[in-house]
């Protein structure tokens, strides 16, 4: 176990951990701790607690000291000196023609380092942006892009419920806001109403979307609505679904006495019919079900009945002189010898296939009337 405190550097910025070492720190109070960016001075928002920490995870930092009335003074020095920077930092934006703009201006606690946010539509190239506040400050300047979400948590504001924004006053992390958790609270979907001044999702439409989802322990269950056509049973006794109304979340119901209800669905159990076994089969179905398999004849020996009875008829037939020889070995082979068809040929495909010129030449017009020729008949009489 190991004894830990939180530490926040901002009015509403992420919460840091620390230990506090041989010191009695209490809630409330400044401390100064050494972070990445160097000496800082935050304030304990979380007393001393003991917890566990995990074998693999790294150990944590030890505070240095109180603040004191010193460190204070300096941290309202450092204030001073930022609204200052912010001035002569915008002043160098303009002469550089950048396309940024400057949202907040921070200084360490030891001067160490000047941070700059600010907010752009795409990447900036203020390489000689830095040269020219570097030369000015004589210190290490680091410029920070940050989005509209940060850039509203920065500055602050009022929100269209008429308090401050959450962002600036309470919230430590942004979390995921989806259109989503809009629709589960039956909100109107316009944009101008469910976003806030950063132009993004309002971050209090994630705060009721757990009891719209069904993890709040107050939430009812939701009621399935009853099948239509189905049985159920009521108060006023049992009987079949009609209609279904959405809206009203009824259902209306045809009891046995002929009497007709209107029920909400959580008033309406549905009523579980037991199918018998065998109940719903065909007739011919169930008798099959009924024989053995040992009384149900293979195929086999259907179709060999079947050659016999056929060799007896034709037998009958021979005797008595009715049949010729291929009505008896028609029927000798009973159903099992048929004539196969040979297809027919395609004429029309091998008329239309056939070439233009290879078409059979029409015969002269007396030879189609049936007569001789003209010409013929001339010749036979006398000159």
């Amino acid at each position: 176990m190991e004894t830990i405190i939180g530490v926040r550097f901002k009015t509403a910025g992420k919460i840091y951990h620390f230990s506090p070492g041989q010191l009695t720190i209490a809630r409330g109070q400044h401390v100064i701790v050494e972070t990445a960016r160097g000496m800082e001075c935050g304030r304990v928002v979380t007393g001393p607690e003991e917890v566990e920490l995990a074998p693999d995870a790294q150990p944590l930092k030890v505070i240095q000291r109180i603040a004191n009335e010193h460190d204070m003074q300096r941290v309202e020095d450092n204030r001073k000196h930022e609204k200052e920077a912010r001035v002569i930092c915008k002043k160098k934006i303009r002469e550089h023609k950048l396309p940024m703009k400057l949202v907040d201006v921070e200084y360490t606690f030891d001067l160490n380092k000047i941070i700059f946010y600010f907010t752009a539509d795409g990447r900036i190239d203020f390489r000689d942006l830095v040269k020219d506040l570097a030369s000015v400050f004589r210190t290490r300047i680091e410029l920070r892009q940050i989005g509209v979400r940060d850039e509203a948590k920065m500055m602050g504001g009022i929100g269209c419920c008429g308090r401050p924004l959450c962002c600036a006053t309470f919230l430590g992390d942004f979390e995921p806001v989806s259109i989503r958790m809009a629709k589960e609270q039956n909100l109107s979907l316009n944009p101008t109403k469910i976003s806030g001044i950063c132009g993004r999702l309002m971050c209090c439409l994630k705060y009721e979307s757990d009891c719209y989802c069904g993890e709040c322990p107050k939430k009812q269950k939701r009621v399935q609505p009853p099948q239509q056509g189905g049985r159920v049973v009521t108060v006023d006794g049992e009987g079949k679904v009609i209609s279904l109304n959405q809206q009203r979340r009824t259902a209306t119901i045809l009891l046995d006495n002929s009497r007709t209800v209107v029920a909400a669905w959580e008033d309406v159990i549905e009523q579980e019919v037991e199918v018998e076994e065998g109940e719903g089969k065909a007739p011919e179905k169930q008798e099959a079900d009924a024989k053995p398999r040992e009384e149900r004849r293979p195929r086999r020996e259907r179709r060999e009945r079947r050659l016999h009875e056929g060799r007896e008829r034709s037998a009958r037939s021979s005797g008595n002189g009715n049949g010729n020889g291929s009505a008896a070995q028609g029927a000798e082979h009973g159903t099992r010898s048929r004539r196969s068809r040979r297809p027919r040929d395609n004429r029309s495909g091998e008329r239309q296939s056939r070439p233009h010129n290879a078409r059979r030449p029409k015969a002269p017009r007396e030879k189609r009337e049936g007569g001789q020729p003209k010409d013929a008949g001339r010749q036979d009489q006398p000159s």
